[in-house]
């Protein structure tokens, strides 16, 4: 098989690395039923799957299925990866083209050749998932894929393949989260292969993990690896030939039939993959905060980020408080949002300052009055209007405000309102569960309601709350705000079958102050001004001119 240069930067004949020719070794093996693959970036996954469907369709024609997390990522994988790779090898152009006989019965997602055929299924796709028997199924980046109204996509999938007694299942994943990750699970089912590598000094065999790296203090280019066993610190110049001579060991050898394989990036000979450059990114990923930590930790190490509490001390967060506010507010703060809980007889409204690096509670503010009377939204459109003296000798406003329209109650009253106000990025939020964007426009017609992806902005924001140096509270604050903003815990609940992470309330506890917040971190995402032009404009003793809007007739043009 070749790879163009589109497909990789390595372009020419494939040849595999050490650590993937025990993977492939055990995709060939009959006796091997299932694989599983926990691996980083930077190790050639992609092109090794590329390589088993070839391999398939050339020599071992059969009904092929490649399950992937979306359509999109569908499309992608055929038009950047499949099709490129078959065009550039001589010996399997033309493989997945029309021949004449299949003319019109392929599609972009699905292909038939000769003694066989490919699908290329979205884990979203339910309905495509019953619709085919398979006896190659191969799966990538499973712990995207989350359970469908129909089940868990991953055991629908393999229930496609129970036909075949020579069926083989080939699963691959970055892990994200160590309680719920569907390739750590399956990788505990396996013989458990790690690959190891010999010590130049001692000659003794390793898994090389992220403890053995060390680097002079603050200098984290000259990290090297430490031997475990004879303590020698070898240089990144010894990699190459240490990992051509390393070796898979399987640490359950009493499982069979289940080859698991278990990869971190410190083993990739690339170049940007090298000891230095990878400290380099950690030491820059933790100064940066969890949310980078974690990607570090699950796409380098290849680990499930463990989070370090599942439950807000509010005392703690409350002894952290600092002498700020808004009528004195920090200096690094550039932008600040609204967050807007709306209540049967008042509205609460929770602003937060943002730095580049930093989320500041500056205040909370609550409008008293019934929701449904004019009156007290009135009030809530000045409170948003306010403007406060930066110590610049700039002007701040309130950049984005999301106002909570999940009440049915007043969800008309929250749209008009918000509509009304749509160009100064006042908007109308709801909130929705499961895996989704930060904040996103909803696709119903004739309504401008943004959806609020709740689970990952809470889960977040527990990650801020617990590294103190990322968020911050104003000294302004209630006790019982810090009760509300500590109201809801995560627990594991099973969803079909599958073990899910949520958040629920603690029993007693009000949480405005966390839907406040909640819907304020999601408005950041309505603001895109430029940090350094924001500090200019600060640095100016005038306020900012809003842009007037500009009313352009439809039929002009």
């Amino acid at each position: 098989m070749r790879l163009p240069s589109t497909v990789s930067a390595l372009p020419g004949p494939v040849r595999l690395w050490p650590y993937q020719r025990g993977i492939a070794d055990a995709i060939c093996d009959p006796s091997v039923t299932r694989v599983t693959i926990v691996k980083p970036v930077r190790v050639g996954f992609t092109t090794l799957l590329s390589g088993t469907l070839a391999s398939y369709i050339a020599n071992e024609p059969s009904p092929i299925m490649c399950l992937l997390p979306t359509q999109d990522d569908c499309r992608n994988y055929m038009t950047s990866d499949v099709e490129p790779i078959f065009e550039a090898s001589p010996a399997r152009q033309g493989l997945l083209s029309d021949d004449g006989r299949e003319r019109g019965r392929n599609t972009l997602l699905s292909r038939r050749f000769p003694g066989g055929s490919l699908k290329i299924v979205a884990a979203k796709s339910p309905r495509n998932l019953r619709a085919h028997t398979v006896r190659i199924l191969l799966m990538d980046e499973v712990d995207a894929m989350e359970p469908t109204v129909e089940g868990n996509p991953l055991a629908l999938a393999e229930q496609r393949t129970l036909s075949f007694a020579n069926r083989k299942i080939i699963s691959g994943s970055t892990p994200t989260l160590e309680d719920t990750s569907n390739i750590l699970r399956a990788y505990r089912g396996s013989d458990q292969r790690t690959f190891e590598v010999p010590c130049p000094e001692c000659g003794t065999f390793t898994e090389i993990l992220w403890g053995h790296i060390k680097w002079e203090p603050d200098k984290p280019e000259t990290a090297s690896f430490e031997c475990p066993h004879c303590r020698s610190m070898i240089d990144e110049r010894h990699k190459a030939q240490m990992v051509e001579n390393g070796v898979w060991r399987a640490t359950a050898p009493h499982v069979e039939g289940h080859a698991g394989f278990r990869l971190n990036a410190l083993v990739s000979t690339l170049k940007n993959a090298s000891w230095g450059v990878l400290a380099s990114e950690f030491v820059q990923a933790k100064r940066n905060g969890p949310d980078e930590l974690q990607v570090f930790v699950n796409t380098i190490l290849a680990e499930g980020w463990r989070e370090a509490a599942e439950e807000i001390d509010e005392g703690k967060l409350k002894s952290r408080a600092e002498p700020f506010g808004l009528d004195d507010i920090p200096p690094e703060v550039l932008f600040v949002t609204a967050g807007v809980d709306v209540q049967d007889d008042r509205l609460e409204t929770t602003l937060l300052g943002w730095s580049r690096d930093e989320c500041l509670v500056l205040a909370h503010h609550v409008i008293w009055g019934a929701s449904h009377e004019d009156s007290t939204w009135i009030e809530l459109d000045d409170f948003l209007k306010s403007k406060w003296e930066h110590p610049k000798g700039g002007t701040l406003r309130i950049d984005a405000a999301l106002i909570d329209s999940g009440d049915g109650g007043v969800t008309d009253l929250v749209y008009r309102f918000a509509h009304a106000r749509y160009g100064w990025r006042v908007v109308a939020g709801k909130g929705v569960s499961g895996n989704r964007p930060a904040l996103q426009m909803s696709k119903s017609k004739g309504t401008r309601l943004f959806l609020v992806g709740v689970d990952g902005l809470k889960a977040n924001l527990l990650q801020r709350l617990v590294h103190g140096r990322s968020m911050r509270f104003s000294d302004t604050l209630s006790e019982e705000w810090y009760e509300q903003l500590a109201s809801e815990r995560r627990v594991i609940r099973y969803h079909r079958g599958r073990p899910v992470r949520q958040f629920v309330r603690i029993a007693g506890r009000r949480a405005e102050a966390l839907d406040c917040v909640v819907y304020a971190t999601a408005a950041r995402e309505l603001v895109a001004a430029n940090p350094e032009r924001r500090e200019e404009e600060l640095s100016s003793r005038a306020a900012p001119k809003a842009k007037a809007p500009v009313i352009r007739s439809k039929w002009i043009g």
